[in-house]
């Protein structure tokens, strides 16, 4: 029996460009260009001399219909007013520096035959990768506006026929691709290619800011010296209240759970806020609540050493969740100290009281809230409460917060749903990551500290990078457990400088800003 004809399957194939595409090439530059302004077989070979590694061709069953060029160049050529001829070495990608830090888009032609398949979205994707792959900070170019001649007694200017694009008013074939290409406008380049008579001999100055940076001028930057690691491992621990007879019964508690989170290699452990009211279990004697306070702060000095202690002997960031401590003008602070396995101590403390804490333990806020410099980049710290308001957690991410910690204590679920849903926004609106950790369980005879629910959890932006549900781990209510997950910084700068919506960038300065208050000392 004779075999039936396999199905013919077109095939388009993307790859780099090697010497022998040279004669298709000048073929399809000529086509788009005509003869005359076409590319010359020296100049394609000059560009894969130089770069080859940045040249590509699509391939349609055996046929090249689609080419771009890429070189290296450094910010201050790539971004400062240049013609076509200037910054390619007329055409030759002769100015290529192995070390700059842009990717400069010199050529993208297609065939016109064969537009409509999206051989251009796959040149600028590969273009992209390349980008990110090299770990270069963007990519450059001038980008045609075909439109404006036709266009240019109606808007009067290049300036203004630009703008109406910018603004969705008017469609451009070529700009329109390119800003729906997540490329942004940084000027006008005058005379860039002088025979472009389609676009007056204009360009739009057009950049593509890599995704994997964190450090570009339009978002919040990171004020850190050292390289970020790729990713960072937290563990929250959602801690069970329970009474003890010493201030070594509790250190045991404490360490068990910090082994736990160092054998699993955790960056930090987060403790829950008022962790340390266990200690009044401790204490036989009938206290008011204001005097069972003053007492615990008794411990301030023990507390401190044990939580630094451990940071050093196990290696990791202890987030220690708060401790009421008394200030030397008498004023009872709830406050978190952050020990860095370092050796360091910092002391961040809560700045929005609870009206049962204000009235019945005569707590009074902190004023300050600054980012932590650690090993894993800045940090930030909001004690419950403070998560409720969105100021504390912008001006966090303002320093360059990328990981916000949330010690936190309620007694009901609907105390922690305000806490859990408020630390939610408080991730999608600053794209960042924020960790909760709470207690669970009673402890009768301690005044305000009766009963307890908690849900301790890791929480995302809302975006592709990351969990579906924006949510990296939770914990079942009310049980004594132990959270990790990894948290990549890489996906906070995808999101922030190209994710679906992008809060940092977005936000209306013209309209609004938050100042913060210097206030005299206490």
């Amino acid at each position: 029996m004779a075999k039936k004809n396999p199905e013919h399957t077109p095939k388009l194939l993307l790859r780099q460009a090697v010497p022998a595409d040279v004669p298709q090439l000048v073929d399809l530059t000529a086509r788009v260009y005509t003869p005359e302004w076409g590319h010359s077989a020296e100049m394609l070979r000059s560009q894969q001399t130089h770069f080859p590694e940045g040249q590509f061709v699509v391939e349609y069953e055996g046929r090249i219909v689609g080419y771009c060029a890429t070189f290296r160049i450094d910010e201050a050529t790539a971004l400062a007013p240049h013609t076509w001829a200037q910054i390619t070495g007329g055409g030759m990608g002769s100015r290529h520096k192995p070390d700059g830090d842009w990717l400069y888009g010199m050529e993208v032609v297609v065939h016109p035959d064969f537009r409509g398949m999206r051989i251009g979205q796959r040149l600028y994707q590969a273009r992209k990768r390349l980008c990110t792959d090299l770990k270069l900070r963007g990519i450059v170019f001038g980008g045609r506006i075909p439109g404006l001649a036709k266009n240019i007694q109606r808007y009067g200017s290049a300036e203004a026929y630009v703008q109406a694009v910018i603004e969705g008013k008017r469609r451009d074939l070529t700009l329109s691709f390119q800003l729906n290409n997540d490329f942004e406008m940084i000027g006008l380049l005058r005379a860039y290619v002088p025979s472009d008579y389609d676009s007056l001999g204009y360009a739009v100055h057009l950049v593509w800011r890599n995704p994997q940076l964190h450090d570009h001028p339009d978002t919040p930057s990171i004020t850190s010296h050292q390289n970020l690691p790729d990713s960072v491992r937290v563990a929250s621990v959602q801690y069970q209240q329970r009474r003890i007879k010493s201030f070594e019964e509790f250190a045991t508690q404490v360490e068990y759970f910090t082994d736990i989170a160092a054998d699993y290699s955790a960056d930090f452990v987060t403790f829950p806020e008022l962790i340390t009211l266990q200690l009044l279990s401790i204490e036989n004697e009938e206290l008011s609540p204001v005097e069972s306070i003053r007492k615990l702060s008794q411990y301030t000095p023990q507390v401190k050493a044990l939580f630094s202690n451990l940071a050093v002997r196990y290696n990791i960031n202890i987030i220690g969740g708060s401790h009421p401590t008394e200030q030397p003008n008498g004023d009872i602070h709830n406050v978190c100290y952050v020990c860095l396995r370092d050796g360091s101590i910092h002391e961040r403390e809560k700045l929005h009281p609870t009206p049962s804490e204000r009235n019945v333990w005569n707590v009074t806020g902190g004023d300050s809230a600054a980012t932590i410099q650690t090993d894993c980049g800045p940090i930030g710290v909001m004690i419950c409460y403070d998560s409720e308001f969105p100021e504390v957690a912008r001006h966090l991410t303002d320093q360059g917060a990328l990981i916000l910690f949330v010690p936190f204590c309620t007694d009901v679920r609907e105390g922690y749903l305000r806490v859990r849903y408020c630390s939610q926004a408080r991730a999608i609106e600053n794209q960042c990551y924020v960790v909760l950790s709470g207690n669970v369980g009673n402890l009768p005879g301690v005044n305000n500290f009766d009963i307890q629910y908690g849900q301790s959890c890791i929480l995302t932006p809302s975006d592709f990078p990351f969990a579906r549900d924006g949510i990296a781990a939770d914990s079942t209510p009310n049980i004594e457990t132990v959270l990790f997950a990894d948290l990549r910084l890489e996906s906070l700068a995808r999101a922030r400088n190209a994710g679906a919506v992008q809060n940092l960038k977005d936000r209306r300065f013209d309209l609004y800003q938050t100042r913060w208050q210097p206030l005299p000392p206490r």
